[in-house]
């Protein structure tokens, strides 16, 4: 058939655009619904927009596939002795020009597609099936780069293979924002990367730098890369301040208080009358923060690595994972966001924290901060820091205050709950609500990747399982812990 039937397959999807159209014009041969022509219209233009989702992500296959074919049909037609760089740079252009793409993308959506369609069996075969979208599969491809053949397939197999167990009530990564499943790739490559996280961090220290960059309407973006318990704690305190200076006299937006406070710390111009900084008392000058780091986030680390035994990566909230070394700091420092949670041995998740009044402990606070990590809304990013406690089925209605009835919600989306049909699905000890929205539609919920924590060789067993041990006091790691928290002076 060739190219006839090519053009016979457009000119068919062209016939079903027109007609995808008509309907989400409300122009279609029949309404959606007889009994309420409006309300199945919207319904049907939420139809049309999950599958156009799904038709967008296939087709993106379909381009990478091609793409990659044309290449290596260039090169097959070349033969041996065509010179490699020009060759490439030629088909880079051709298929730019196709795609009204400057070199520079053309060349990376090349690099790309051929990444997802010869490297990574199952991420392509997920975007080919619209289970992911392209995002999704850049994602992908951009997490893997640096690992090694088993590396990649362990993180494309961990969120893709559908034999992997998983919740019932965790979303699947293509039903995440590309953004979110970043997250969660780069937790997961940086627990598992063959090279040290220390290692790697050290190269990254070598590299900080403040970054200029001209934008349009006579402004410009100035930005720095930092380690992520510097940039972290900067980036709340400037917060902190922020929301110190909120009130009825005061008409700039928190973005705006924001980006003032960080030009006068920059330009020696600040003060600290009235304020405090993102973990207590600020003892900081006029020019910005102290050097103390005290951000005012969630540190787990687990007591192996926090002694020393392990190189297993900690977690900093509303970053991810950080070097050990930075989380022994952050607790040797007195970080006031450093909490003792108890966790679960087998799987790495906290525990079930009950109480049976209304309000919550500052340890139940915590607990809840560790199992949602963020707003819990769909698709929402907002941390920790910003978020309010909510019962998912009110007090008054005689919900109960333990974790399974909470979610943290942002400010924003909490009043949503409150104003609208958006309605929260059970959570459970260890992972948050899923929602439905207004029209009858379920979201299920991001979960934790939990993974047990690395046990030192030494500790254990023949087997290669931590052993188990009874204490009626403190264990050794506890005690441990608590030396290393309260040592008395040398």
């Amino acid at each position: 058939m060739g190219k006839a039937a090519v053009v016979k397959a457009f000119e068919d999807i062209k016939a079903a655009l027109a007609v995808l159209n008509a309907e989400a014009d409300g122009c279609g041969a029949e309404p959606f619904s007889d009994a309420d022509p409006l309300a199945g219209l919207a319904d049907g233009c939420l139809d049309i927009l999950a599958g156009a989702r799904t038709v967008e992500a296939r087709i993106a296959g379909l381009k990478a596939r091609a793409a990659v074919t044309y290449a290596d049909t260039a090169h097959a037609i070349a033969g041996p002795g065509a010179p490699v760089q020009a060759l490439e740079m030629a088909v880079a252009a051709e298929i730019g020009a196709l795609l009204a793409l400057g070199p520079r993308a053309a060349g990376a959506f090349l690099a790309a597609s051929h990444a997802v369609s010869k490297e990574l069996p199952l991420a392509f075969s997920a975007l080919q099936s619209g289970t992911i979208t392209w995002p999704h599969a850049l994602v992908m491809v951009e997490e893997t780069a640096g690992l090694d053949p088993a590396g990649a397939a362990a993180l494309e197999a961990h969120f893709l293979d559908p034999d992997v167990p998983r919740p019932a009530t965790a979303a699947p990564v293509g039903e995440l924002p590309a953004y979110r499943f970043r997250a969660k790739a780069r937790n997961w490559r940086e627990r598992h990367h063959p090279e040290s996280i220390e290692k790697r961090h050290a190269k990254g220290v070598a590299d900080r730098r403040v970054e200029y960059r001209p934008d349009r309407d006579g402004m410009a973006w100035l930005s720095a890369c930092l380690p992520a318990d510097q940039a972290m704690a900067g980036w709340n305190r400037l917060t902190a301040l922020a929301r110190g200076m909120q009130g009825p006299d005061e008409s700039r937006t928190l973005t705006q208080l924001k980006a003032d406070k960080f030009t006068d710390a920059i330009l020696g111009s600040g003060n600290n009358a009235g304020s405090a900084g993102a973990g207590g008392d600020d003892s900081g000058t006029a020019a910005g923060p102290s050097s103390r780091i005290q951000a005012q986030v969630l540190v787990t680390v687990p007591v192996f690595s926090l002694e020393g035994l392990t190189d297993e990566p900690a977690m900093l909230d509303g970053y991810g994972p950080i070097p050990p070394s930075m989380a022994r700091r952050l607790v040797a420092e007195g970080a006031g966001s450093f909490y003792r949670v108890l966790v679960d041995p087998r799987d790495g998740a906290p525990m079930e924290i009950g109480r049976t009044s209304y309000r919550l402990t500052k340890a139940m606070k915590k607990a809840l901060q560790l199992r949602d990590g963020r707003c819990t809304f769909p698709g929402c990013n907002n941390p920790s820091l910003d978020n309010e406690a909510d019962h998912l089925q009110a007090w008054e209605h005689g919900g109960t205050t333990g974790i399974s009835n909470l979610a943290q919600l942002c400010p924003k989306h909490h009043r949503l709950k409150h104003v609208t049909g958006w309605t929260p699905i059970p959570a459970t000890q260890t992972g948050p609500p899923g929602w439905t929205s207004p029209t009858g539609r379920h979201y299920k919920a991001e979960h934790h990747d939990w993974e047990p924590p690395h046990w030192p060789a030494q500790l254990q067993s023949a087997a290669g399982d931590p052993p188990d041990f009874v204490y009626l006091g403190l264990s050794p790691g506890e005690e441990a812990l608590e030396w290393f928290l309260h040592a008395p002076p040398a």
